[in-house]
C-alpha cells in the first residue's frame, strides 16, 4: 500500500523556494531539505530577476539504501516567471556520453544551473558504494510549444553512467504559472538510490539590447507558493507545498 504524508515542504529539481531546513521522517525514509532564492524583496507587480538555490538529503533509518526516487512533479507560483526568449539552446545529442566538464564546454551559453547529485550503489556481491556527480541544467528545445530544461550528469563508480534528461516545463492554468514532471531513470540497473541534490539556478542574458533573466518574480500577494510530489520506489509519496514570504519593493 502506498504511504502518503501531507507535509511543508517541496523539494524543488528546477527551482526552488524554501528559506527553512526541514526535516521530514516517513517509515524508514528521512528526507531534509532546505533553499531559498534571492533578491527576497521584490515588485509588486513588475517582474524582477531572481535567482534559486536548493539542497536535499536522503537517508535510511536503519542504515540501510534508501529507496530510489522515481517520479518528481513540481508546481511553480503564478508570481513566478520562465523567459527563455533569445537565449541559447542545447540540443539532448550534443551532452550524449559527455563528462560533465565537456558538456559545459559544449553548451556554455545555454547553462541555467548547477549543482551536484550524488547516489548510493550496491553492486552485486558488494557492500554499498558512493558516487556522484556535477550537475548542470541547460536550456533545451521546445517539445509541443513547452520550454524544456536538459539535465545532465554522469557518474563513474562504479560503473559509468551518463544521465540525459528532457524536462517539459507546462503552462498552467489556476493557482500555478508551471509545472515541470521529472522520470528519474535507474541508477545502476536499479541497484542505486539518490541520497544528495544541490543546485543553484539563475541566467542573466541580453536579447536584442535589453537585459533578460531565464527566472524572475513578483510578490503580489507576499507569498511565492511551490507544490511538489515525490514518489520513491517502496511506494512512499511526499506530497504537500510551501509558502514562502517576500516583501514588496518600495
Amino acid at each position: 500500500m502506498k504511504r502518503l504524508l501531507g507535509i511543508g515542504v517541496a523539494i524543488c529539481v528546477l527551482l526552488a523556494a524554501g528559506a527553512d531546513a526541514a526535516f521530514i521522517r516517513t517509515g524508514n525514509l528521512i528526507l531534509t531539505a532546505d533553499g531559498g532564492f534571492n533578491p527576497r524583496t521584490l515588485p509588486q507587480r513588475a517582474f524582477a530577476p531572481i535567482d534559486f538555490e536548493a539542497h536535499a538529503d536522503l537517508r535510511a533509518v536503519n542504515g540501510s539504501v534508501p529507496p530510489a526516487l522515481q517520479r518528481v512533479i513540481v508546481d511553480f507560483d503564478r508570481d513566478g516567471r520562465l523567459t527563455t526568449a533569445g537565449l541559447p539552446v542545447c540540443q539532448p545529442t550534443q551532452l550524449e556520453e559527455a563528462t560533465p566538464a565537456e558538456a559545459r564546454a559544449r553548451c556554455p551559453r545555454a547553462i541555467v544551473g548547477k549543482g551536484r547529485v550524488e547516489a548510493v550503489v550496491v553492486p552485486d556481491g558488494l557492500g554499498p558504494v558512493s558516487t556522484s556527480s556535477a550537475l548542470t541544467l541547460f536550456n533545451g528545445p521546445r517539445l509541443d510549444r513547452k520550454p524544456t530544461v536538459i539535465l545532465h550528469a554522469r557518474t563513474t563508480s562504479p560503473m559509468a553512467q551518463n544521465f540525459v534528461l528532457t524536462i517539459p516545463i507546462a503552462r498552467r492554468a489556476g493557482e500555478f504559472r508551471y509545472r515541470a514532471v521529472v522520470d528519474v531513470p535507474p541508477i545502476a540497473g536499479g541497484r542505486g538510490a539518490l541520497t544528495h541534490l544541490d543546485v543553484d539556478i539563475g541566467r542573466r542574458y541580453r536579447y536584442r539590447g535589453s537585459p533578460r533573466s531565464y527566472t524572475s518574480a513578483r510578490c503580489s500577494d507576499h507569498v511565492l507558493r511551490t507544490h511538489g510530489r515525490f514518489t520513491f520506489a517502496d511506494g512512499t509519496i511526499i506530497d504537500g507545498s510551501v509558502d514562502k514570504g517576500c516583501s514588496v519593493r518600495r
